[in-house]
């Protein structure tokens, strides 16, 4: 096996293109230099069409937790109530992050594996009229589900217009079709290491006007993290604390590469990584852990029930130096999760399905090589349009 070859299947940090690679080794410059006001001038209006609105976004140093702090600590205050909607790992991080700044967190926990119902969500918000804001996850990484966020939000407003609605999209921004000023979203927030394919280190914060009005009265917004001096520093084309440059650079190669290939291509292309990727485990009676209604087009949880989800990704490790990643907390050793979001494409899906069906073998799993390949192949052909022209 080749040292230096690596395989990263993964819900994030996702693979980095060569391009943005070398985009990143260009030379430093100053906090307040010409060429960085140049790079900032020129990224600010191209994040907006990724997360649907017309509100600059915000960039701040930090991995995707570094922005749900900043979510809580910007929107409420010592004793506020906040509703948490908590389908995973994530989502409950959201409840972890509040007790810590003494918010009276109310959770409401569903099952791993299944969305939120929007109608059970609503029930709870008429109970408790006095909530400051609702927290919740558009792509929840440790299960691979899909929240209906927007239904929420616009379900939310429709009974109390003053509830802040935030959504944890690191899993979903750049990948799934985002429209947070029309669905209403209040706050919306992701990282650098999924689907803008970069390393981690820049957090990405979008907030509606309904938000920057709760946010501007709260006198408790914290220092580095106060999204104020972030968003009038980001007015004149500047960052109020050290900027990294060098994510600035690759991010503007990121964002050139998703703007050649379309928005929309780029959403569609996730959605048909998704399906090949069911569809390959179906035909190779794997069972998966999230129906297809609530599945997400960039993580595929995997719950097998005659093999050992750990020993599957040990042997596609040793042998093809390929990782996916385990479950996380009480599915740790249940389900393994197979990333493709970002920097990845059909032909990637194509390889660790060929993979999976050889690892599957020799875990002990009874299945007709090529079973799970040709499955895939049948989605993408039906998928794509193939014109031939003599």
């Amino acid at each position: 096996m080749l040292q230096d070859y690596q395989v990263l299947r993964i819900p994030g940090p996702t693979p980095v293109p060569p391009s943005v690679n070398r985009a990143m080794t260009q030379a430093m410059a100053g906090h307040h230099a010409p060429l960085t006001n140049q790079i900032i001038q020129n990224i600010k209006p191209r994040l907006k069409k990724f997360f649907g609105t017309e509100q600059d976004i915000l960039m701040v140093p930090g991995s995707g937790t570094s922005s749900l702090e900043a979510a809580i600590v910007n929107v409420a205050s010592k004793g506020d109530h906040v509703l948490v909607i908590s389908t995973g790992v994530f989502g409950h991080r959201y409840t972890e992050i509040c007790e810590s700044y003494e918010l009276d967190v109310h959770e409401l926990t569903v099952e791993w594996g299944q969305a939120f119902d929007v109608a059970a969500v609503i029930d709870y918000v008429r109970e408790h009229p006095n909530l400051r804001a609702v927290y919740t996850t558009y792509c929840e990484t440790s299960t691979g589900v899909l929240n209906p966020v927007g239904e929420l939000a616009q379900a939310i407003h429709a009974i109390n217009d003053s509830i802040i609605v935030i959504a944890d999209g690191v899993s979903a921004i750049a990948c799934v079709e985002t429209k947070m000023d029309e669905w209403g979203l209040d706050l919306v927030i992701t990282g650098s290491q999924k689907g803008f394919m970069l390393p981690t280190g820049l957090a990405f914060i979008a907030v509606s006007e309904r938000a920057w009005k709760v946010i501007e009265q709260n006198k408790t917004r914290g220092y580095y993290l106060d999204l104020v001096k972030h968003r009038d520093a980001l007015t004149n084309g500047t960052t109020p604390f050290t900027p990294v440059l060098s994510l600035f650079y690759g991010l503007k190669e990121v964002l050139d590469q998703l703007e050649r290939e379309g928005i929309e291509n780029v959403y569609a292309r996730h959605l048909l990584m998704r399906d090949m990727t069911r569809a390959a485990f179906k035909a190779l009676n794997v069972p998966l852990l999230v129906s297809d209604d609530a599945a997400s087009p960039s993580v595929t949880s995997v719950k097998p029930d005659d093999f050992d989800a750990q020993a599957f990704r040990k042997i596609l490790k040793e042998d093809f130096n390929i990782d996916v990643a385990s479950g996380l907390d009480v599915m740790t050793d249940e389900i393994f999760r197979v990333g493709h979001m970002g920097y990845c494409s059909p032909t990637d899906v194509l390889q660790y399905v060929s993979a999976f069906e050889i690892a599957l073998t020799k875990v002990g799993k009874r299945v007709e090589l090529g079973a799970g390949t040709r499955a895939a192949q049948q989605i993408y052909l039906q998928h794509t349009t193939t014109t031939v022209t003599q």
